[in-house]
């Protein structure tokens, strides 16, 4: 997977940060690097285990795995970002992507797969290919608080193709629960992300998803309720509900 680099100048940086008026949840680098893939919530467990046990195909197994490390690229590169600029949306955002881990986490350990993060620290993956990708990416998003919020909405754009690609190939409830709730959050925070760039005269171009798609995602509103079950079950409220992002990039499970 190839990630282009983007360098803009950022005009306004000053009424930029007033605009960020959320407070920041971020932990410091040296908790950020020792976060642990703990805390699953309760309701996500107890969704999925109401669900059936299918057969996993080998797509599919495989396509957990993926997910498991993909979330975590998410997460480490936004708790990094924080680091670097102390902008709330990375934190916000950072703390939704391992609710997103802990999901997977949870069908991982229901179908008895090797979960790919033995690891939790910042920055260690499995796949050698993440390890590069987390490196790269966190290089774009030093150079400017821009550059930043364009590393974050690549991540948005990857993840939401890769889960349209994985839920083709899946039949099973449960799987297509989760990834359909990954999914609605993912949208909410290419919003999230897109919004501030647009603040400073920026836009984001699709690198995964087409054009027309983002389009469609960013000038529609944010996303709430949960999938939970059949398709076209959802449901709004509760722990298990989809994450949504305002426009500081505060995410919360209403």
């Amino acid at each position: 997977m190839k990630i282009n680099k983007h360098f803009y100048t950022v005009t306004c940086i000053a009424l930029f940060i007033g605009l960020l008026i959320s407070p920041a949840y971020g932990a410091s680098k040296k908790m950020q690097k020792n976060r642990g893939a703990i805390g699953v919530q309760t309701g996500t467990s107890s969704v999925i285990a109401s669900l059936p046990y299918e057969e996993l195909s080998l797509e599919e197994e495989l396509g957990l795995i993926k997910m498991r490390e993909e979330e975590k690229l998410a997460r480490d590169v936004y708790a990094t970002l924080y680091d670097v600029w102390q902008t709330p949306i990375f934190s916000n955002i950072s703390q939704s992507e391992q609710r997103h881990m802990n999901a997977i986490k949870v069908l991982i350990d229901k179908y008895n797969l090797v979960d790919p993060v033995s690891d939790p620290t910042v920055g260690v993956f499995t796949d050698p290919e993440f390890t590069g990708l987390y490196e790269s990416l966190v290089e774009q998003g030093s150079a400017s608080l821009v550059d930043a919020l364009i590393v974050g909405a690549t991540i948005e754009d990857l993840d939401i193709y890769d889960l349209q690609e994985l839920l083709a190939q899946t039949d099973n409830e449960d799987i297509t629960a989760v990834y359909e709730n990954l999914l609605r959050g993912s949208r909410n925070h290419m919003r999230a992300f897109t919004y501030l760039l647009s603040l400073n005269g920026e836009t984001y171009e699709a690198q995964f998803i087409s054009q027309d798609e983002l389009e469609a995602i960013i000038t529609s509103p944010r996303e709430t309720g949960t999938r939970a079950g059949k398709k076209g079950a959802s449901r709004t409220g509760g722990a298990n509900a989809a994450d949504t992002c305002d426009g500081t990039g505060e995410c919360v499970n209403l």
